[in-house]
């Protein structure tokens, strides 16, 4: 029978070096040459059955103390090096684990650092969140990762880009495609630029949903994406030749600072222009009035997604012909938020949307259905918020299908424009706040974490409702 084999050199060195014994004192007590022992102590042998109990035995080592913590230490080093600040500085996990192996503080060491990096990095945040909500400037954020740097600037501003609009206004009307808008497109691809569409099966691109082959002039497409999705893809395509001028300009005015932040810019505003695209602003504008904002009405109306609809209707912001000013917020059921914006930037100070009480959170024991809520800030602030969940790309049967939440809300005083106000005009208000840290309510059962502005109330005869009492 053969046996079984551990390579654990460094913990070896380790109780040798603990017990202080020479490697000729431990290789005498273990009844092993002291040259064998060196090259168990570099992993070069392993550690055999009747050695670990000659280790047990002799040196009263606990044998859990040779077979512990590296795993563990290994994953937890995973995770700090999963972060983007250092993705790709390990070609891959051989060294987490030889790390993790020989110098278990160390690794311990690393990830106590990186967790109160994170903290740390959660806290200026949070205050800077604080500070801007009183009306004072701060300087506390560090440089942003390129995608941070996207997302801020995209969301601190109107999400409505006129340039852009109008030129896919004319171009639309230029196309003239009826009932007919993926066909027209397809159309005008392959004969203006030769550009052919062609739909993949999954296993063909398994990791993809848009693939552009310059060689070959083709656009490929995953069979994973809905109708509409598909519709979006080719729409996104056909802007960025299109509407090339209008984008680059757009994206001189932003003015970012690398070009790996406007190369995302230039994905986003693409999309942008593609719903634009897909919903003619001013077709757009007078059907949601008509309809009174509905989302179902409209993305049935325009053959868009819930998605589609609903992200059109936070651009309504054309001088003279705004529509009710909406904000979007869309999150996993993990917390983790993609895509914020609104007609007005996303009302971060105000609205916050990192409350755990918000429906957004709650429409995933509901997929599918709609949520409504009138919610009320500490403040006294109030919105309209329209929630629903997403279902993403599908997958093949052994992939868990991806699906998050969307959250479209605006001021509460346009809640009679829409049709969602009559859903929440009998029942009273949601009391939310920001995020927990943000956030001064005593006695909220959701609270998740203490707030940044108060001190914990450890008081050991008293309880409150919270898990984090505060003063």
């Amino acid at each position: 029978m053969a046996e079984n084999k551990i390579f654990a050199g460094p913990k070896v060195r380790r109780i040798r070096n603990a017990l202080g014994l020479t490697q000729t004192a431990m290789a005498e007590g273990l009844s092993i040459s002291p040259s064998y022992l060196n090259l168990i102590e570099r992993n070069q042998r392993p550690l055999t059955v009747q050695l670990l109990l000659r280790l047990a035995s002799v040196y009263k080592v606990d044998l859990d103390d040779l077979q512990g913590e590296s795993a563990g230490h290994a994953r937890q080093l995973r995770e700090v090096f999963a972060d983007p600040l250092l993705a790709g500085e390990l070609p891959g996990d051989h060294e987490l684990v030889e790390i993790a192996d020989a110098a278990p503080n160390v690794a311990s060491g690393i990830v106590k650092l990186y967790r109160a990096y994170r903290e740390q990095a959660a806290r200026l945040t949070d205050l800077a969140d604080l500070l801007a909500r009183e009306g004072h400037a701060t300087t506390l954020s560090g440089t942003l990762l390129p995608m941070d740097e996207v997302r801020d600037k995209l969301e601190s501003r109107p999400n409505y880009f006129a340039a852009i609009d109008e030129a896919a206004e004319r171009f639309y009307a230029a196309l003239s495609p009826g009932d007919e808008l993926a066909g027209a497109l397809k159309g005008w691809l392959r004969k203006e630029h030769g550009v052919v569409v062609r739909l993949l099966p999954v296993h063909t691109m398994p990791t993809l949903r848009r693939r552009f082959d310059r060689h070959s002039m083709r656009l490929f497409l995953s069979e994973r994406l809905s109708p509409f999705d598909q519709l979006r893809e080719v729409a996104m395509e056909t802007v960025q030749l299109a509407l090339q001028e209008e984008i680059f300009a757009e994206l001189d005015r932003l003015a970012f600072s690398t070009a790996e932040a406007k190369r995302i810019a230039r994905f986003e505003l693409a999309r942008y222009a593609a719903h634009a695209l897909m919903m003619p602003y001013e077709a757009f504008h007078a059907a949601a009035q008509r309809a009174r904002y509905d989302i179902d009405v409209l993305r049935a109306r325009f053959g868009v997604s819930y998605e589609q609809a609903a992200n059109r209707l936070t651009m309504l912001q054309r001088p003279g012909r705004a529509g009710v000013p909406f904000f979007m917020l869309e999150t996993d059921n993990a917390g983790n938020r993609f895509r914020r914006a609104g007609a007005q930037g996303f009302p971060q100070a105000r609205f916050g949307g990192g409350c755990p009480k918000l429906g957004v959170h709650a429409a995933f024991s509901q997929p599918g259905q709609i949520l409504v809520d009138r919610v009320e800030m500490p403040d006294g602030a109030a919105f309209l918020t329209v929630s629903r969940t997403l279902e993403g790309p599908q997958g093949t049967f052994a992939e868990r299908v991806r699906r998050t939440a969307l959250l479209v809300g605006c001021d509460a005083t346009h809640a009679e424009e829409t049709v969602y106000g009559e859903a929440v005009r009998r029942e009273g208000a949601v009391a939310v706040g920001a995020a927990c840290r943000l956030c001064e309510r005593q006695g909220c059962l959701a609270r998740a974490e203490p707030p940044v502005t108060r001190p914990l109330g450890l008081d050991e005869m008293v309880a409150g409702l919270s898990l984090f009492d505060f003063q």
